[in-house]
């Protein structure tokens, strides 16, 4: 384990080598080591990588406008990479985390020490592993606290607990992804969803190990909710408490009350929860908000998760702790929509709503699923097909080194930037039965490209192509934007922009796309780098549904991309064929290729 002064010479290296703004705020410093280890969950054993022996992985703790620095040990016996899901990294994608996206994965063996830059997030974020199916062992939590000297826009918690929604698998599941994406067939499901890492009692040897979480009554208390399940929408509610939902990604939202919350993967939400009921045990229950087709319905885990709150002090304990009657039925659509049409920023002096007002780039993308032909109708999807994903008809495909490092570096062969503003055909997105032949999409390594302050509208529209229609949880990294409009059916450019809301939308990191529905947001292209755009569903992402933007320097050293730090992870790809221009030495470059 490298000593504390160790991390802090990195530091210094890494400051000498920037070009923006000096580090504000504390510094912290943490240590993630990688190590495979046994878990049993539903009288199953599986051995799976995890972080500091801990599933999830641990929680993280800063205060607003921080800088974190997490040394990752690969221990273990594949290569990984780390997101901070959320966390907008100014000018700084060198430590945002996806693989072949910013950087080359860690292999095992080595290390890569993070430089985690927070800027104006506050509340509650998650930071997860970002290579092949890993992050379902590989998660934990991440608290912004306001700046000391500064409080919450809402009455100051008596406490807080952090729940964290995740999945759990009785089988390898990173070895059954990779034999599921050569034969071209639909990608597993979860066997059980977890809160805190356990399935609860409604599921197979796990009622002696439910997560319990004590409370006091008449005190309240902030609950921060993260979706780290991996392809699921998942409704949540405590029985006979009311939520109070006040923060949403990293910002706060206009305090609501609610009986339940739906919440997309890679979403966070904070909510205040007031302890005033009879003290007892009540259940806390998590399941499936499931939008896929009726035919479809038998695939998706219909498991509960469950925690209990319980109260502190004597009293008779029940028999069984008291379900939540409010919590939505798998299928209730309208409860989902009622929902998200409830977020709005909270638009006050002290957090004000900055919605770009000039568009200069507008873009309208199709979120699909697709089918890729195999020869004699071979493979495992429809019809003998492939399954695949795309946006813009284009199914996305990572190239054998990061697109950041070929960026940066003018590498040409690696990508080409050209991510169309509108998919090649219109047609009635959300008609059932379209023809198989609109379906096809073309696989390849496109890019959308930024000029710096670039004000961008992009509206996703959600299509029926192979009747596979479901909702689309789109999280863009570098990244929060606002969401000005949405809706279920053909987005109408003329129409439905009347009714986007400019005054108060709700400023997050990830939207839900309804089922044959839109949503437009809208963001300033402020942060220059390479920054993902991707379905948060993992299925979706394996298969193709994401691309990366490029936003441009401006024309200072503030609003530049930084250089990158000198200990990246080593690319295992030759490069002498792909010079462009340089301006490093040969030396330099046989490092980042990983040649001598």
């Amino acid at each position: 384990m490298a000593s504390e002064l160790l991390i802090l010479l990195m530091f210094l290296v890494a400051v000498a080598a920037t070009f923006l703004v000096p580090v504000q705020g504390a510094v912290h410093y943490y240590d993630f080591v990688l190590k495979e280890k046994n878990f049993t969950r539903l009288c199953n054993t599986q051995r799976m990588l995890v972080v500091n022996d801990s599933l999830p992985g641990p929680m993280v703790r800063v205060h607003k406008g921080d800088t974190m620095y997490v040394n990752v040990y690969n221990e273990g016996d594949h290569a990984i990479t780390i997101h901070w899901h959320g966390v907008k990294q100014p000018g700084n994608p060198w430590s945002d985390g996806p693989e072949y996206i910013t950087q080359c994965p860690i292999q095992p063996g080595t290390n890569f020490t993070y430089e985690v830059i927070f800027s104006n997030e506050e509340g509650t974020l998650w930071w997860h592993a970002h290579s092949d199916w890993s992050r379902h062992s590989i998660y934990g939590a991440i608290v912004i606290d306001p700046v000391n000297g500064t409080t919450y826009p809402f009455p100051a918690p008596d406490g807080e607990e952090i729940l964290i929604l995740g999945s759990w698998y009785d089988f390898n599941v990173n070895e059954e992804v990779d034999e599921d994406l050569i034969t071209g067939g639909n990608l597993p499901d979860s066997d059980a969803y977890m809160i805190n890492g356990q399935p609860g009692d409604f599921c197979n040897c796990s009622r002696e190990s439910t997560y319990r979480w004590v409370v006091d009554y008449g005190k309240t208390y902030l609950l921060r909710i993260v979706n780290a399940v991996m392809n699921a929408e998942l409704f949540l509610a405590i029985a006979d408490h009311n939520l109070t939902v006040v923060g949403m990604d990293g910002n706060y939202v206009k305090p609501f009350v609610t009986g339940y919350i739906m919440i997309s993967p890679g979403q966070t939400i904070n909510v205040l929860l007031t302890a005033n009921k009879m003290p007892g045990h009540y259940y806390i229950v998590v399941h499936n908000f499931d939008t896929t087709p009726t035919d479809a319905a038998e695939f998706f885990d219909h498991a509960n998760a469950s925690a209990i709150l319980m109260y502190s002090g004597d009293y008779s304990a029940p028999d069984s702790p008291i379900y939540p009657s409010q919590l939505p039925y798998y299928e209730d659509y309208n409860a989902g929509n009622a929902f998200l049409a409830k977020l709005r920023s909270l638009a006050d002096e002290q957090h004000p709503v900055n919605v770009p007002m000039n568009i200069t780039t507008r873009m309208f993308i199709t979120v699909s699923m697709n089918i890729i032909p195999c020869p004699n109708q071979s493979c495992d999807g429809p019809v003998g097909d492939k399954i695949a994903s795309s946006m813009n008809n284009i199914s996305f495909v990572n190239p054998g080194m990061d697109i950041l490092q070929a960026y940066y570096r003018n590498l040409r062969g690696f990508y080409t930037p050209d991510f169309p503003n509108w998919p090649p055909t219109m047609f009635n997105f959300t008609e059932h039965g379209l023809p198989y032949s609109l379906a096809v999409p073309q696989k390849a390594t496109k890019v959308k490209m930024l000029n710096y302050n670039e004000e961008v509208e992009i509206t996703f529209q959600g299509t029926a192509l192979i009747n596979a229609s479901e909702n689309h949880p789109m999280h863009m990294h570098g990244y929060s934007f606002y969401v000005v409009g949405s809706g279920i059916g053909n987005f109408d450019n003329v129409t439905d922009p009347l009714s986007f809301n400019l005054v108060d939308p709700v400023e997050v990191n990830t939207v839900s796309v309804p089922k044959k529905g839109w949503a437009t947001i809208r963001f300033k292209a402020s942060n220059p780098g390479v920054w993902l755009w991707h379905c948060h569903l993992d299925r979706h992402l394996s298969w193709g549904m994401d691309t990366a933007m490029i936003v441009k320097n401006g024309d200072t050293p503030e609003t530049s991309l930084r250089r990158p730090p000198a200990n990246m992870p080593k690319c295992d790809v030759p490069f002498a064929s792909w010079l462009q221009s340089l301006d490093d030495s040969d030396e330099e470059l046989a490092q980042l290729f990983g040649q001598q």
